[in-house]
């Protein structure tokens, strides 16, 4: 790196610094900005289009090697998207009642920061599948890619509706929905129940780090012994419900796998994600220090600035690559099957591939997130306190 930039990118950490009220718990976007990261590197990971002729069909190593599982419980963090999505806004709206701001008014501008950027994702999806279809490529192709591209909508529906429940959660115990997640479970596996019920759990089964998000935020998960009991109890719970349940290892959709731990949510997914908030809440003194750094710090407030772009794109991303790729054949690790160590490798080599066309997409898309090319102050904004002091936040991106 040259000096100017060196410079440069110092002089841009120092003034992110600068902008950052001290009273900021930066461990907030640091956890979600690693909730972020985890998401799109799971996707990118396990995801793989296989060419067959004509046609792309959806596959994963973790179908033709499962003792690749564990690897899906380091890059499935979505419980830690909703536990830090929870704290947010019942703090967020707490301060909005203290400033007098209504509920509609507060809603609508949470919404309207989660959902404005997916109109931009939708009408290119929605031209480029009619393009397509037009060109005469497969139908089942054509499928394929518009429900990869669009999958991560799903979260930010289930988001959107306990946002709106926000005032009716601010203290709900997170029992009562695992509670709702087991009995749904027991009826479906164990009584032979019908297969719908499971999307009860949708809902129930995400309430659930939602609702710790809250107890975070009325400052009942202090300290270490919360987390660690959460960790270790969410731990021995799954791994139990693996060994002695029949449960699926792998925290992620398996194709062709006759019962998935995401898709709807099940007991297990539920009580790893309790391990996983464990372990977030764990981790909170740590990056608090880390992010007390500046290029740390940096690192992590540009993330949140982006954050619901790359969550948007990064599957576009490796679509884009992959159609692409197909000019040059079939290539290892991106058209090929994954059934073995050497997929895995050259899976490895595109990752960096998939950075690159997702920084064209946020390059071309990342105007949508900030209000329609309006400058963005994510730091400089959760300064401004109204009257009583209370801050007004305008967090998050992602999960907000």
């Amino acid at each position: 790196m040259r000096p100017s930039t060196t410079w440069a990118a110092a002089r841009a950490a120092a003034r992110i610094e600068a902008a950052t009220p001290a009273h900021r718990d930066r461990a907030v976007d640091a956890l979600r900005a690693a909730a972020i990261l985890g998401v799109v590197l799971g996707h990118w990971l396990v995801t793989a289009l296989v060419a067959d002729g004509g046609t792309l069909h959806t596959a994963s190593p973790l179908q033709h090697l499962p003792w690749l599982a564990p690897a899906s419980w380091a890059f499935q963090t979505l419980a830690v998207f909703f536990l830090v999505g929870g704290h947010l806004a019942t703090r967020g709206y707490a301060s909005a009642r203290v400033g007098g701001t209504s509920y509609g008014s507060w809603l609508s501008a949470r919404l309207s920061r989660l959902l404005r950027p997916v109109a931009a994702v939708i009408a290119l999806w929605t031209v480029a599948s009619v393009a397509l279809l037009l060109t005469g490529a497969d139908l089942t192709t054509v499928r394929t890619l518009v429900r990869l591209a669009l999958s991560p909508l799903w979260f930010l529906l289930v988001f959107a509706v306990l946002t709106a429940a926000t005032p009716l959660l601010t203290r709900l115990h997170p029992l009562w929905p695992l509670v709702v997640v087991l009995h749904v479970d027991l009826l479906r596996f164990g009584l032979g129940g019908p297969a719908w019920l499971g999307w009860v759990n949708l809902a129930a089964g995400w309430l659930v780090p939602y609702s710790l998000g809250a107890a975070w935020t009325r400052g009942e998960l202090e300290g270490r012994r919360p987390g660690t009991a959460l960790l270790i109890g969410g731990s021995v719970a799954t791994a139990a419900l693996i060994a002695c349940a029949g449960y699926p290892a792998s925290m992620v959709g398996v194709p062709g796998a006759p019962v998935s731990n995401l898709d709807p949510p099940t007991l297990a997914a539920v009580t790893f994600g309790l391990a996983q908030c464990g372990l977030a809440l764990l981790l909170r003194g740590p990056l608090r220090r880390a992010t007390r750094r500046p290029a740390a710090w940096t690192t992590v407030a540009l993330a949140n600035l982006s954050a619901m772009t790359i969550f948007l794109w990064h599957q576009t991303a490796l679509l884009a690559t992959t159609a692409t790729g197909l000019l040059a054949g079939r290539l290892p690790g991106l058209h090929t099957l994954p059934d073995g160590l050497g997929w895995v490798a050259a899976r490895l080599v595109w990752i960096p591939v998939f950075a690159l066309a997702l920084t064209g997409c946020w390059a071309a898309f990342h105007g949508a997130e900030r209000g329609g090319g309006r400058r963005s102050h994510v730091v400089r904004s959760h300064r401004a306190e109204d009257s009583t002091g209370a801050e007004r936040t305008s967090e998050p991106r992602v999960g907000a």
